[in-house]
Order: structure tokens, then sequence, then C-alpha cells
């Protein structure tokens, strides 16, 4: 009996015992409800393949996706003062920033990385909307400023990826004051010359959409991204209508106007390369004379344009023949006169 007891009975229920399976293997669509293995859905960057649906991504794992090779250096952000205002709700403040920073092991909401884009220099800051909401407080503030400084220093566009529910409650005048401060970091960029570009993700509401998500030279969304200030609910009371089909999503926006171009999320870095291509590739027209190689230009027919000779040689003349003895002029022949008509010859 001891034999089987303690040898046979624990190889049979190693057998046939239900293992355990991890709970991040699957993952369910908020969409559609389809289940979705975590490997199809990283190698989709978090796209459902049966629906389209985007559902948010880490910041960091954004960075990798819009960055040459995946090859990026993170910005050390400067730190700030974690609770200005002793605030308390239901938790104190400083419990709620210890829990988000345990959760997503960054200090807030903010990731900052510079890099490059096809070639091109590039500064991009990402949200984590993981981190209480996206939410925009002094570190955030600070952020985004750390960022509009490198750019200048860097020459490099600056390229913002917001994920927000706006303004951080808990900082209170303090979180409304990075609206203006923000909107001054996008104008150190526009200053310099350098485009700014702004990718909106589900969600950018709030004092992000009231300040530097709606600042930017052009505009990206995200499919289906919910865009706006105000919640859809809040409105529909307020103005006591009921909101159109597909009220503050991206491709809404783009109907009347509001963003330049609706992109699936696999196609965002090549817009990103593409645009940033445009812009940062200076035109032919818009150089100096001297600037100008004209020996690369080829002519129509396929052979070298000739380079134009300087202004202060003149050019060369062609070499003339020596004049050929002309002929003597011609004498004119005499006419004779016509012989008077006598009347009655006819």
């Amino acid at each position: 009996m001891n034999w089987l007891t303690n040898y046979v009975r624990p190889k049979i229920r190693a057998l046939y015992a239900r293992k355990e399976v991890p709970d991040n293997l699957w993952h369910k669509c908020p969409s559609c409800e389809s289940m979705l293995f975590h490997r199809d859905l990283e190698e989709n960057l978090h796209v459902c393949q049966h629906c389209g649906f985007h559902m948010r991504l880490d910041p960091v794992k954004r960075l990798e996706t819009m960055f040459d090779d995946g090859a990026y250096e993170g910005v050390e952000l400067p730190k700030s003062v974690a609770d200005p205002l002793k605030f308390r709700d239901q938790k104190r403040y400083t419990d709620r920033l210890k829990e988000a920073q345990t959760k997503t092991g960054r200090t807030d909401a903010i990731v900052v990385g510079e890099g490059r884009i096809g070639g091109h220099a590039a500064v991009v800051a990402a949200f984590d909307f993981g981190f209480m909401g996206g939410s925009m407080g002094i570190a955030v503030g600070e952020g985004l400023l750390t960022a509009a400084r490198l750019a200048v220093a860097k020459n490099a566009p600056l390229i913002v990826v917001p994920a927000s529910g706006g303004a951080r409650m808990q900082e209170g005048i303090l979180s409304l004051m990075q609206m203006p401060r923000t909107t001054i970091a996008v104008e150190m960029v526009k200053e310099a010359g350098l485009p700014y570009i702004v990718v909106l993700t589900d969600p950018t509401t709030g004092g992000v959409t009231a300040s530097f998500a709606m600042l930017g030279d052009i505009h990206i969304a995200e499919k289906g991204a919910q865009i706006g200030f105000a919640g859809a609910r809040v409105i529909e009371s307020t103005i006591r209508e009921t909101l159109p089909e597909g009220f503050q999503r991206s491709e809404y926006l783009l109907e009347h106007g509001m963003v330049d171009m609706v992109v699936h999320r696999r196609d965002l870095r090549p817009t990103l390369v593409r645009t940033i291509g445009l812009l940062m590739t200076p035109r032919i027209d818009a150089l100096e004379p001297e600037d100008l190689d004209l020996t690369a230009v080829q002519a129509a027919d396929g052979e070298p344009a000739q380079m134009p000779q300087p202004a202060s040689q003149p050019a060369a003349q062609p070499a003339t023949q020596p004049a050929a003895t002309q002929p003597a002029a011609a004498q004119p022949v005499a006419t004779q006169p016509a012989a008077p008509v006598q009347a009655g010859d006819d």
C-alpha cells in the first residue's frame, strides 16, 4: 500500500490534473469581445485582428514602434513637488501616487525619448493612461517643457502622443497652470521653425485637449480615438439634445476638419516618416543660388545642364569667319518705255 500510495497515485494525479493557465495569456477585445492570444495581440500592436479596435498601448512600446529599429534614448525628467496642496479625498494624494508608481514603474504619466525617425532626429513625448488616467500635473508640464527645450537644442521636430483624461484634480489650480505652460512650450518649438506634430490617441480629453493637444502643425489621430473636451453625457445633459452617432470620435472630427488624418496604428510610423521628411527637407526653390549644385541637374534630353557664366565675365562670343569678297552690285537693267497706244489699233 505504501508503494501504491506514495508513488503510483501521485503519478496518476499528475497525469490527469488540470494545469494552471496564466491569467495574461488571453485578452478580451472591449469592442467585439473576441478572445485574443497575447502574442498575436503584441504582434498586431494591440489592435484587435477581428474588428480593428485600437486598445491602449504602453508608452515604452509606442516609442519602440515609432523610432528607427526601436532604438531611442530615454530623457530624464526633472523632479517636481509631489503633493503641493496636501490633498486628500478618499485617499491621500501621496498614497495614490505611490500606487500608480508601483503599478507602472514610472514616476509620472509622461515618457520622453529622443532618437531618429526616418533618419531624422526627433523628440517624442508619450502619455501613460495607466498612470492616474494620464492626468496632467506639474510633473507632466515639466516633462513637456523639457521635451520642447530638447527639440529646439537638437533642431528636431517634437511629437506628442497624448492619452489623458485632462488636468489632475488633486493638484488644483497648479494643474490648470500647466495649460499655459505647455502652450509656451509649443510656441518655443514653432518659433524655432521646427514641426510640432500631435498624435491623438484614445482618450484625449479635458485640459489636455484645451491646450497643447490642439496646437499642432499637423494632427494625426488613431482610428476610433475619443477626442473632446467634456464628456458626451455631460454635453447631452447640458444642451438637452441627442448627439450624432460617432460624436467625438476621430473619424467624426476628420469629417468636420478638426484633425488632418486618421491612420491605423500599423501605418503610423510610415506616416510620420513621410511627414517629417517633407517638413524637414528644404525645398529647392527656397535655397540660395550659391547653395544649388547645378552640375547634378539633368537637362530634358538627359545631358548635364550647362553651368551659367559668372556675371563678371562676359560670355565668350563665337568665332566669326573672315568676311568673303562681296560681289559687285548688279547694275540696274534699263527698261524700254512702252509704245503709245494708237486709236483704232484694237
